[in-house]
């Protein structure tokens, strides 16, 4: 099984963990989808500001002296955006309901960025050495 499978079924249980998601992404961190789970369409836009939501992220961190960046909650009038690091090299971003549980929504999205992050950083590293 492929990487990108991996992440597509990482991204599937934890929409099914969470029914309120209305979409998942994984992206690199420079704002190419590698998998995604009903962002219909938007992907690559969401990627792309994704990518820069994170630059600015690590960026706030860094100044403020918060450390790296770890994950960003943007809350509108209809629902949800978080991004969540995803390893060294990848973000998870969710959309979500505005009913959601944000706590669940933290606990069971750091899990699947970990497990994510896990997936991408070893096909990164079984390819450098190949």
């Amino acid at each position: 099984m492929t990487a990108e499978a991996e992440v597509l079924g990482e991204l599937r249980r934890l929409r099914a963990r969470l029914p309120q998601l209305t979409g998942a992404l994984a992206a690199s961190a420079d704002g190419l989808v590698l998998a995604q789970d009903a962002v219909d369409g938007e992907a690559e836009s969401v990627a792309a500001l994704t990518a820069a939501a994170l630059g600015v992220g690590q960026r706030l961190a860094d100044t403020t002296g918060q450390g790296g960046f770890r994950e960003l909650l943007v809350r509108g009038e209809h629902g949800y955006v978080a991004t969540y690091a995803a390893g060294g090299s990848a973000v998870l971003t969710l959309l979500a309901e505005p009913r959601i549980n944000v706590g669940r929504l933290h606990l069971e999205a750091r899990r699947s960025s970990a497990r994510i992050g896990e997936l991408v950083d070893g096909a990164l590293e079984r390819r450098d050495l190949n």
